[in-house]
């Protein structure tokens, strides 16, 4: 198996195209050709997390948190710490790989494990994604409907929220006449046809858009299929930003603090006081989230678990939301678990491949106690 295999498995889970368009999620070092031994997982590579690699035979690893984010000038050996550890991936022949924002911004992705952690049910997102979608309209005849939209559907077309192959389809008849140099599929060309065809309508992601028209092609009868292409501004369920679910019951605010940190092993919390006397539906965003917290407030949510939030925003929230910082680290650092679980359905029966998590931490965070 290769390393490819196990990226193209996260890329359909998390695509890059979602990814915030700053981030550099991806390939970082080495080659995704590379045939695998082991791989490992972790939230941001460090020394000691790729020495565990090496001495477990592992040649794929796997990061949330990119080693290269903004653009290399030179690869100093001597001076910067990446570089060493460049240098020792690639001296060691072991791929790097980053899913950071797309796999923050997907479904069951870094919030939706977050939320679960925390025992929420009737999880959904904070806050869909938007703008990325088209709606696909291209007419086909009767007999040929079925086998376009299974080609647009095999191509990742007519996915709304859990259900898939979903379309709409209206009979009607077409006109055309083609002329000398045509070659039509139905009728005879110079003379002015109708056919019965299906008007198929479909629910594309923009990413998916070009792949989707390259199979249609490859089926369709027509010499020149007819189809439209519509931007749409329409709320994409399968990606979005942070969380948001409900306790099994009302829980009082200090009992829930104390579950917070129970659960994430967040040894340190930040939170403001609250007017709630109990905690029942409660939004979270693994990471760097402190700008969502409005929409975890016009969403109803009496608490909202976040990291990285600043003195302000403490101050802003104060009495209208339990606002919590748990910590970057200890918000983002459950993900992997569903990260490994996906990747061992794949390599399962390759009983040479194992899929390891790091066994320390790599929180660069320290409290003293």
């Amino acid at each position: 198996m290769k390393c490819k295999e196990v990226i193209n498995l996260i890329e359909k889970w998390a695509p890059k195209e979602i990814a915030w368009e700053k981030d550099n999620t991806g390939l970082q070092v080495g080659s995704i050709e590379r045939e695998i031994k082991n791989i490992m997982l972790c939230l941001e590579l460090n020394e000691k997390a790729l020495n565990e690699a090496i001495k477990k035979r592992c040649n794929l690893i796997i990061s949330h948190h990119p080693l290269l984010f903004y653009p290399l000038k030179k690869i100093d050996i001597g001076r910067s710490y990446n570089s060493r550890l460049i240098e020792k991936l690639i001296k060691n022949d072991i791929t790097l790989y980053s899913a950071h924002t797309n796999l923050d911004f997907t479904t069951d992705g870094v919030s939706f494990i977050l939320a679960r952690a925390l025992k929420l049910q009737k999880i959904k997102f904070l806050q869909n994604l938007n703008s990325n979608q088209y709606k696909l309209i291209i007419f086909v005849p009767e007999d040929s409907v079925e086998k376009t939209a299974g080609a647009i559907f095999n191509s990742g077309g007519g996915i709304i929220g859990n259900y898939s192959n979903c379309s709409f389809r209206t009979l009607g008849t077409g006109t055309f006449k083609g002329n000398i140099k045509s070659n039509p599929s139905r009728g005879v060309k110079q003379r002015f046809e109708k056919v019965n065809e299906i008007k198929l309508e479909v629910l594309i992601d923009s990413w998916k858009l070009n792949q989707v028209l390259s199979e249609v092609y490859k089926v369709h009868p027509y010499e020149e299929p007819a189809f439209d292409i519509i931007p749409l501004d329409n709320m994409n369920l399968n990606y979005g930003v942070g969380a948001i679910g409900e306790l099994s019951e009302p829980v009082k605010v200090k009992d829930f603090l104390n579950h917070v940190s129970k659960k994430l092993g967040a040894k340190n919390l930040r939170y403001t006081k609250t007017k709630k006397a109990a905690i029942k539906k409660v939004a979270v965003c693994g990471g760097s989230g402190a700008e969502y917290i409005n929409n975890a407030i016009s969403a109803g949510a009496d608490a909202y678990i976040t990291a990285d939030v600043k003195y302000h925003a403490f101050q802003e929230a104060e009495e209208k939301i339990l606002l919590i910082d748990a910590g970057h680290y200890e918000t983002e650092i459950h993900s992997l678990n569903e990260l490994k679980k996906r990747i061992e359905s794949l390599t399962g029966d390759d009983k040479k491949i194992k899929v390891f998590k790091y066994s320390g931490s790599t929180n660069p965070v320290n409290f003293l106690t």
